[in-house]
């Protein structure tokens, strides 16, 4: 039971730092002036994203809420 907890913490460990990654890039793409690099930050948010709804499914975690970035 020991080594499934713990691997259950790691894997909600990382979906976290997906989604705090996600965030981070979220916020510098609301603020961004060039319409290219805001393009590029918004397609790593995603991706991210996708990791971290990857993640919560292989681990049977809640899969994280959807974000509008239009």
């Amino acid at each position: 039971m020991g080594v499934r907890c713990a691997s259950r913490e790691s894997a909600e460990k990382l979906l976290l730092q997906y989604l705090e990654r996600a965030f981070q890039l979220e916020k510098l793409a609301a603020t961004e002036a060039d319409e290219n690099f805001k393009a590029q930050l918004r397609t790593q948010s995603q991706a991210y994203r996708k990791m971290a709804a990857k993640r919560a499914r292989d681990y049977g975690l809640p899969a994280p809420s959807a974000v509008d970035l239009s």
